[in-house]
């Protein structure tokens, strides 16, 4: 004969492991039937087996229902969000491929030199009274400073037409730039955002994944402007 308090206890640790495994986002519908079929074989056969004289409590077997159905019904809950999940990041892999051949602004300190013309952008936590510029070479030294005057809050692109400080035209090629911004005499946090195309989307798990050729793979969300 199986013991009652053995075949609960069994019981018990089926619903413990299941409720553990069940913030899988993969799990299916079919699981969750097979999980129930397997409870109520179980508890039929305590039933059957039960001693007549120390019969199962109602309300035990009520509770250990009960935890079923919240054990199937968590099953069914994560497979619809990670259906929900799925569609959104196909959603959002679709969404990225009309990015493709537009600029964007993405976190970065490198700003492309090319006839005259240079893009890049910073972003401001804060209001600034006063925002500079400074556009350094590969030795590290200063040939441009830019003076963007006051900003507001959020990103603004920045363009250098390659003029140095000194009054002549630097070459081509890629250089560094920081952002030092004032308030009230205070410095304000900024950062620097480098200019790139996107030249393709990857769909992933995380979302989608852009190409912005020299800046390298990005996420989307990673995308502070699209110019």
């Amino acid at each position: 004969m199986i013991s009652p308090t053995q075949d609960t206890s069994s019981a018990s640790a089926i619903i413990s492991s299941l409720n553990a495994k069940s913030n899988s986002a993969s799990k299916t519908e079919t699981n969750a039937s097979n999980t129930e079929d397997r409870f109520l074989k179980l508890l039929v056969t305590q039933m059957k087996n039960q001693d007549p004289l120390n019969p199962m409590d109602n309300a035990q077997v009520t509770s250990q229902m009960a935890q079923l159905s919240t054990v199937t019904g968590i099953d069914k809950l994560n497979a619809t969000l990670q259906a929900l999940s799925d569609s959104m990041s196909i959603g959002q892999s679709l969404s990225a491929t009309s990015m493709i051949g537009h600029g964007v602004l993405i976190p970065g300190s490198a700003i492309t030199l090319k006839d005259g013309k240079a893009i890049g952008g910073i972003e401001l936590t804060q209001p600034a009274d006063s925002v500079k510029v400074l556009i350094q070479d590969a030795a590290g030294k200063t040939v441009s400073t830019l003076q963007m005057g006051p900003q507001k809050v959020g990103v603004t692109a920045l363009a250098w037409d390659g003029q140095t400080d000194a009054g002549t035209p630097a070459i081509n090629g890629t250089y560094k730039f920081s952002v030092e911004a004032l308030r009230a005499g205070d410095k304000v946090e900024a950062n620097a955002l480098t200019f790139g195309m996107v030249n393709a989307v990857t769909p992933g798990v995380n979302g989608a994944t852009l190409d912005v050729g020299s800046a390298g793979s990005v996420a989307m969300s990673a995308v502070k402007q699209i110019i």
